[in-house]
């Protein structure tokens, strides 16, 4: 992990000075909340149509809030900061040098105003550690640390099923990805039977959606429990003939002698976290169409006879990059249970901090070519330990359902490019030039021609 020499010189001042925490000033506080807090509430709640944030734009949160950040981190010599937050204080992180801890603090858990979102097909929110019961069943059902999935066989029939479907058309959009994800989601999840269940996946979006304002919770409505207890109903009902290659099916056998599991609950969770795959695989569906060489080598491993066992490494890599550049999370805020030190400065229990992900892995002080395209860099040595980059982070708040997530967004790339090139992607970027800021997928469209 690198480190500049003038933050590290000015880091050691920092620590020093009877132990007082480095704050924001008030300008300091005003633009934080301009530039980092104020845009993602307002995209929230505005929508807008399908867009590509220029880097000039005022809502380019990750291009504004990275200056801001920076400017902290050098007026204070890489120690964490106290903000003024939308929500109260918040230590922010600001310099790789101290992700370690972040991702080591045990006696921490999620910020309760915050969503719970994992970059994948899995379970525990990766901002902090989840009860050992559904951590046990997370990591039994999803397979966690095992590379192919044992159910990888029945999963990549059904998605190079819904694939054909997906690329009938000869063009890729959200809308359609949309559908082909949540339907090969409720197969792999829940079963066959469960395939043309539109409205399910309707009552949980909305159930979802109508719990969330502004990004934070705001509680269950009536109208949320009356959508909870459908969709609750209704998997309940695919989970009792459920195939036992699936998610729920392997749920079923799973030991409990406590009686405290719920199964279907977990359903419910891992046909929502279905529905982040398919905007990262349009995202790298487009960065694929740009770097014309590299779709090449993906697509001849995605035709190669090993395909069929579902490692596809170097197609996992490239998903990998994508949500380096364009992470489902890009912040993680955790409140302490108990006092920590930070650069030899106590804190309360309670300090809520946050580490803003998508800061440090497309920060260009300490990440080479942070804006670009480079899926090799996932090849060498300790990549997946190394903790400026986190796309399903790590520690105990690591997302359970990494390597099923990569399985299955590799596996729909794979299936897409097994039978045609991406000709022609929109929005238009540079192959070497940096990247957007931000990437909106429903902006985003894909053209087809056989292989």
């Amino acid at each position: 992990m690198t480190q500049s020499t003038t933050t590290a010189g000015r880091s050691a001042e920092a620590g020093t000075g009877a132990g007082r925490p480095a704050r924001a000033g008030r300008a300091e506080t005003v633009r934080f909340a301009a530039t980092h807090a104020l845009p993602e509430l307002v995209r929230g709640f505005a929508g807008g149509r399908p867009h590509t944030t220029r880097p000039w734009s005022p809502l380019a949160r990750p291009h504004w809030s990275a200056a801001t950040l920076r400017a902290m981190r050098a007026k204070h010599g890489g120690a964490p900061v106290l903000v003024r937050g939308l929500s109260g204080p918040l230590l922010v992180i600001l310099d790789p040098q101290d992700l370690h801890q972040f991702y080591a603090q045990s006696g921490a858990a999620p910020a309760p105003d915050r969503p719970h979102t994992c970059a994948g097909p899995g379970g525990g929110p990766p901002s902090g550690p989840v009860p050992e019961d559904r951590r046990g069943i997370d990591d039994a059902v999803l397979a966690s640390g095992i590379t192919v999935h044992p159910s990888y066989g029945p999963f990549l029939a059904v998605i190079a099923e819904e694939t054909r479907r997906l690329t009938g058309g000869g063009t890729l959009r959200l809308a359609g990805a949309r559908r082909a994800v949540a339907r090969a989601g409720r197969r792999m999840v829940l079963g066959d039977a469960a395939a043309e269940d539109e409205e399910l996946s309707g009552w949980l979006r909305r159930s979802r959606g109508e719990g969330t304002r502004f990004g934070l919770r705001t509680g269950r409505s009536r109208a949320v429990r009356e959508l909870s207890d459908r969709a609750a109903a209704r998997i309940a009902q695919y989970a009792g003939h459920a195939e036992p290659h699936t998610l729920v099916g392997r749920a079923r056998r799973h030991a409990d002698p406590t009686g405290s599991l719920d199964p279907t609950g977990q359903a419910r969770h891992w046909l929502q976290a279905m529905d982040t795959v398919p905007a990262t695989m349009l995202r790298t569906l487009l960065l694929l169409a740009v770097h014309r060489a590299e779709q090449d080598a993906a697509a001849a491993e995605a035709r190669a006879a090993d395909a069929a066992s579902g490692e596809l490494p170097r197609l996992r890599s490239c998903v990998r990059e994508s949500l380096r550049l364009y992470p489902v999370v890009a912040d993680l805020i955790r409140v302490t249970r108990a006092e920590t030190e930070w650069r030899g400065v106590r804190h309360p229990a309670g300090t809520a901090v946050m580490l803003p992900v998508l800061f440090h892995q497309r920060d260009p002080e300490h990440m080479p070519a942070a804006h670009v395209f480079v899926p090799g860099r996932w090849s060498s040595h300790g990549a997946h330990q190394d903790f400026r980059m986190a796309p399903f982070s790590h520690g105990a708040g690591r997302c359970p359902g990494d390597q099923l997530g990569l399985l299955v967004v590799a596996a729909f790339c794979a299936a897409v490019l097994r039978g045609h090139r991406v000709r022609d992607g929109r929005p238009a970027l540079e192959p070497m030039g940096p990247l957007p800021a931000t990437l909106d997928p429903r902006g985003i469209r894909l053209r087809l021609a056989p292989r």
